[in-house]
């Protein structure tokens, strides 16, 4: 038996960084990928986003690939955002690109606050200018041209 803890911060962008995630509506997103995350044996510490973007905090099962599960998280939510026109009209689908990172147990609960806060942090801060403090922080190379 292997142990593992494989937790990350992940956040994804809508395509063009787009503000297509109604907020009267976010609950039933968020409720669609927490039974996606279940189903792929992932446990799902936090989520909340923006109009624009998504941060998850999740630990991921050691057999899945995180470029796997996130592709298919992107996929699956896609299809359901965009059969339901009414609910997200707008929605046009994901950026290709995404953030993630992994967290120590010892910074859990702050980076679960930090999720739980976006919408306050956000009154103070970019999206794309979160992004590159994000990777600057975590010591990730990024290229401007795609943030």
């Amino acid at each position: 038996m292997s142990y593992t803890c494989l937790l990350y911060n992940v956040v994804i962008r809508t395509k063009r960084s787009e503000p297509t995630i109604c907020e009267d509506h976010e609950r039933e997103l968020y409720a669609y990928i927490y039974e996606f995350l279940k189903n792929h044996d992932c446990k799902l510490y936090r989520l909340n986003g923006m109009p624009d973007h998504l941060h998850i905090l999740v630990s991921i099962h050691p057999s899945i690939a995180l470029s796997d599960l996130l592709r298919d998280l992107k996929t699956a939510t896609s299809k359901m955002m965009k059969a339901d026109r009414q609910k997200f009209p707008m929605f046009d689908g994901w950026g290709s690109e995404y953030f993630a990172c992994t967290v120590s147990l010892s910074k859990k609960e702050k980076v679960r606050e930090y999720i739980i806060n976006q919408k306050e942090h956000h009154k103070h801060i970019k999206t794309r200018d979160e992004i590159i403090q994000l990777c600057e922080e975590n010591g990730i190379p990024y290229n401007e041209k795609y943030i």
